[in-house]
This record gives C-alpha cells, structure tokens and sequence, in this order.
C-alpha cells in the first residue's frame, strides 16, 4: 500500500488535552518513564507483570480494595487471574457520583422523554435493591431481562449488580424461542421485562410471547415494567408476574449496600449472536468489565466527567453493557429506543443536536444507510458538540470514512472499532494522537498486545492473517455458562494457537500502524486455495448506487471453492447483464482479478443477526442444504429462504 493523506489529524491542542495525554504525563511521574509516542506507550502497557492495570485503576478512580498483587499466571490463556485479592463492585462504581445532574436521558420514538438524575437514579436503584433482596436474590444469582434500552433497564442492573446476581439482557423484539435459548441455560431467579415496545412507528404487544416464555421459563418473579401501559392486564395473567409500581411500592430510598466482590467475579452473561448453534454464554467478570470499558471510554474516546454519551444499541448488544459503564466516568447516558430511522435519516441528529452529545456512537451500516438517504447532517444539523464519533458491528467502508468528514462533521475523531461481546470491549479502536486514514481502524487499544498471525503462528507485518492476542487481558471471560470442565471456551479461542487468543478475525496491519478487518475468518472465501475476506468484496460493489448491500459466500463447487455474490438492489433498479458486468468490473479493479465472484445473484433482503451483522454462515449453510441452526439469532430469519434453491447456483 501507498502512504495516503489522513482524513483527519488532532491538532496540537487536542492532543495536548486528551485524557491519554494526561494519562501518559500520569504515568511518567508515577513510574520514571518517558513515553515519546503511542507505539512507545503501547507497548510498555503490554509489558510482563500488568503495571498498565495496576496504574490505570488508579488513574479511573476505581472504588474499592486493589490488593497488593496485580497479576497471577500472566502466562496461562485462559487461566490468568487479575487482581486476586481485590474487592469491588461495579453498581457501586457507576453510582459513585452522587449529584443532581443527569444520569441518563431518555428517548423512545413514541415520543416519550425523560430525564433522571443521579441522587435520583440512586433512590431508584435502591428501592429496586430491597425488592430484589426480598425476592431473595443474592449472590451468584441470575436476573434476566428483556428490555428496552431506558432508565429503568440499567437501574435494575445496577440494583442486581450491587446484590452481587449475575446479569442478562436481551432486547423485546427477540422471539420466544431465541429468548429460552438464552435464558433457558441459566435458570434467572427474576425475570423483567415489558409489556411492550415501539418501532418504526408501531406498538409492538409482546403479551402472548411473554404467556409462552414464563409457562416454560421457571422464575420466583416475573416484573413487568410500564412501556406501552398496560402491565397491570399482562402482570395478572403470568405465573408470579407483578407490576414494577407493585414491586417497589412499599419501598421508600435509603443508604444503598454493596457487596464487595472478588475482581473476577461474574457481572454479566452475554450470548454469542452467531447461527451455528444455540448462543454460548459469555461470563463476564466484575473488574474486567469495570477496567476494560473505563479504560475505553477514557484514554480513547477521551470521555470526561459531564461529557454526552450516545450509543444506539439494544440490551441484546454488548454496546448496551459498554454503554452504561460510562456512568463510572461520570458521563450522562443519551438512551434512545426505537428505530434509528422512526421519522426519518435526521431522527438521531435531531437528538445529538438538541442534548449536545459528546460522543455519537452507532454501527457501521446505519452510517452506511445514512449516507444512502441522501441526508447530510453537516448541512441541517448543529453538530459542534460532538468531539468523537464511534462505529462499530462491522468494517467501516472506505466511503463511509469519507462520508463522515463530508456528509456529517469535517472535524471530528472518527473512531472505527472491533473486538466484540467475547471480551466486552475492542482489540483495537481510535487512538486520539493518531491521524485517521480511510477504510482503516487507528491501531491497538491499551494493554492489547494484538498481533496478525499467518497459518504457522508467525506474526506478519504486512499481509493478511488472524487477529490474534499474545497476553492475558482483564476482560477475557471468566468461563462459559454451563461449561464445567471449560472445554467449549478453550475451543472458541485457544485450540487454534497453543497459549494464544485467536479472535477470529481476518485482518492486516497498514504501513500507517493501523489495521483493516477483512471479515470473520470463519466466512472467508478461499477460491483456488487463496483466502479473500469478504469485506473486500464489500468495500467496493456497496459503492454502486444501484446496490444497497452485497453478501459473499463461498459455495463448494466441483473440488474447489467459488465465490457467490449475493446483492439487495437500491429501490427500482433490476440486475441485468450490463449491471452484472460493471459489478465485476469495479471489484476487478478495486480489488483483485481473485475476488470477482462467479455467480452474481440479486434477493430481496440479506438477514442479519439482531445487532446489525450480516451472516454468511447462515446463507452459506441454506445454500448447501444444511440446517440453519439458530435462527432465532436473526432479526429477519424469513429471508434465509431466498437462498434456497436457487436456479443460479445449480449449474
């Protein structure tokens, strides 16, 4: 690759007065180091003995009890314990500010909006905090939600957090099926949930699905919280279903308690989204989450005490968790549910415009769509405020970097990230000293000493490999629910490379020392022996205007593998044979004479999983007749039978 100019570069000021820049001068003090650059901090933050983690929760002001060892078998994956004699709790953390400014602000598209402090987000959390101990949860114990993402979502998390339980989110459009597939493996003593939800204009009533989830969901307590009002009918016709008024009714605040928990105690159960399966649960530790996600929010997306962060994100997406661990920082949560899109391509810059965000946070495909509406909020929009813009779910194409200075906001630090609901947080991110370059994520976070591997386990400097992590890091999973002898979580990430994370990812370093992720290395076509991820193939036909979104597979052909390409045309345009040709023509060029697929194919509708991905393994498995097995994964499974049969792929 040829050096390319950079989209953006931080001013001398910006630099000057980010949160990592504070943290560098910290930490020269504290340790006698000097950092010259990035890479030079980078790299002493990866360093044996774990002296980044040990300074950064110093730094973050993390409430509790550090203990006097950092770091047990470092060497071991899994196996290394950090902090072992630490005492914490994460509610306990995220409640330490204790004013009257906002906590969070809440939007439903129904045109609900609220507002809660945190003295009173507090006395919420309490109130929740006594009825859940009456109910008799207590440590290690599993509260289930699915919710919308509003106040009353986190505040009972946090309540179940400071009780020590164990908590689990999904969102409400998630069908019966997907949610006992979920729920089902942990045995949730309180389950809470909705009557209801808006989207895209609709009031969605969940009241059968939720007669069908608590007939076979054994739970002491089912909570119906008020959205579309009416929980009372729906309270009295589930088994131990009570209103959320009636389940905190006689509880007036008073001094919260917390307990103090082990560093790597559970926190959170998070479900992998993937269609090979039923969902693996992902058990997430107290002080992993805690320190991985402060550190996120702090040294890279430079959040401050006071700052506006926005991410739109459901409770069945790990951003939700990240979200609302911004609440340490003494960040105000912007909360949003509903459709991105509920009044038009403006709905969520009308919100960042009128609350200030500091922070806008979305996925890469709703920039994508944005960018397709034709909208341009660099026009229509104030948009001053907003110092970050974050994307994430998968890669950022190349015209939607460009998109961003040009159609949204042409001075700000736009961050693409990947690391996923596996670690609860980013393997690399923005980096706020780093110029950013089109098509290409800033380089690695703190303490992730990332790397790309070839097939032998040797680290590539140029090319592309697996995405790979060489030493331990706080939040890697504690274990797999239901995974006694830890052989399910060895396998997902260590059975490729002996002592080694291997993520999962295809990707490459750039000559600027940032990364592009080429897709999931399990979806990679790999035609005559050659691996090609599919983002590649991506990055160029999504710059058609005649295409709206494109899907590669590749399909098992006579001995070898052929490259399928499957595309959901823009509104009232067909796929002919010129169309074809120019298809081919762009990846040619863009690409490589090696990515040009075989088979062009246009469907309706590309399914995708509930938090925004599409899946290649779901249509590749339709494709070959094998049995999609997890479905209930997917937010539009109808559209898996396109796939089926298809007369262009027999021949």
């Amino acid at each position: 690759m040829n050096k390319v100019a950079p989209l953006w570069t931080p001013s001398k000021v910006q630099t000057t007065n980010s949160r990592l820049t504070e943290f560098a001068r910290w930490v020269e003090n504290r340790v006698g180091k000097k950092f010259a650059d990035y890479e030079v901090l980078h790299t002493w933050s990866c360093e044996p003995g774990g002296e980044f983690w040990d300074c950064l929760w110093d730094f973050c002001n993390v409430v509790g009890e550090k203990g006097q060892r950092i770091i047990d078998n470092e060497d071991q994956m899994p196996g290394a314990v950090f902090f072992p004699n630490a005492k914490l709790n994460y509610a306990q953390n995220l409640l330490k500010y204790s004013d009257d400014t906002d906590a969070m602000v809440f939007r439903c598209e129904n045109k609900v909006e609220n507002r809660i402090n945190r003295t009173e987000l507090r006395d919420l959390v309490s109130r929740l905090q006594q009825a859940l101990a009456d109910a008799g949860v207590g440590i290690g114990d599993r509260v289930a939600a699915m919710m919308p993402n509003m106040p009353e979502t986190i505040a009972m998390m946090l309540a179940a957090s400071s009780l020590g339980a164990i908590w689990s989110s999904c969102s409400p459009d998630f069908g019966a099926q997907g949610v006992l597939d979920r729920f089902g493996q942990i045995s949730p003593k309180v389950l809470i949930t909705c009557d209801g939800y808006w989207y895209n204009g609709k009031r969605i009533d969940i009241s059968d699905k939720l007669y069908e989830i608590t007939s076979k969901l054994q739970v002491s307590k089912s909570v119906i919280v008020p959205l579309v009002r009416d929980e009372k009918r729906v309270a009295t016709r589930i088994t131990n279903g009570i209103t959320l008024e009636e389940f905190i009714g006689k509880y007036e605040p008073t001094d919260l308690h917390f307990e103090m928990l082990d560093f790597s105690h559970p926190l959170f159960i998070l479900f992998s989204s993937g269609t090979t399966g039923i969902p693996k649960c992902i058990v997430h530790s107290q002080g992993g989450m805690l320190l991985q996600q402060m550190k996120e929010h702090q040294l890279h997306a430079n959040l401050r005490e006071g700052d506006n962060l926005f991410y739109y994100t459901t409770c069945g997406w790990m951003m939700w968790n990240w979200l609302a661990t911004g609440l340490a920082s003494g960040a105000t949560l912007m909360l949003y549910d509903g459709s991105p899109f509920a009044e038009g391509p403006e709905t969520l810059f009308d919100y960042a415009d009128q609350e200030q965000f500091s922070v806008f946070g979305t996925s890469a495909k709703y920039i994508d769509a944005v960018r397709i509406s034709g909208l341009k909020p660099i026009e229509s929009h104030d948009l001053s405020s907003i110092n970050m813009i974050c994307s994430t779910g998968s890669p950022l194409a190349p015209e939607n970097f460009e998109f961003v200075y040009t159609g949204i906001k042409n001075d700000v630090h736009l961050a693409s990230m990947s690391g996923g609901t596996d670690i609860g947080g980013c393997f690399v991110m923005g980096i706020p000293w780093h110029p950013v370059y089109m098509g290409e994520i800033q380089g690695p976070a703190m303490g992730m000493s990332v790397e790309v591997w070839d097939d032998q386990g040797e680290p590539l400097s140029e090319g592309k490999g697996e995405l790979v992590c060489t030493r331990a890091f706080p939040s890697m999973p504690i274990r797999f629910w239901n995974d006694d002898d830890g052989s399910k979580y060895h396998a997902a990430y260590f059975d490729r490379f002996d002592n080694i994370w291997c993520h999962g990812d295809f990707a490459q370093w750039t000559p600027q020392g940032g990364m592009i992720i080429h897709g999931r290395s399990d979806a990679t076509l790999n035609p005559g022996g050659v691996r090609i991820g599919t983002a590649e193939i991506y990055n160029q036909v999504e710059q058609l205007d005649e295409v709206e979104e494109g899907l590669c597979i590749g399909q098992q052909w006579e001995g070898d593998v052929r490259i399928v390409l499957f595309v959901k045309m823009a509104t009232g345009i067909e796929l002919d044979e010129e169309l074809e040709k120019r298809i081919r023509n762009k990846i040619r060029s863009g690409a490589s004479p090696r990515h040009v697929p075989a088979r062009i194919v246009a469907v309706d509708d590309i399914p995708r999983t509930k938090s925004g991905k599409i899946t290649e393994l779901a249509v590749r498995d339709v494709v070959h007749g094998h049995e999609v097995k997890n479905k209930e994964a997917l937010a539009n499974p109808e559209s898996l039978e396109l796939f089926k049969d298809l007369p262009q792929l027999q021949g």
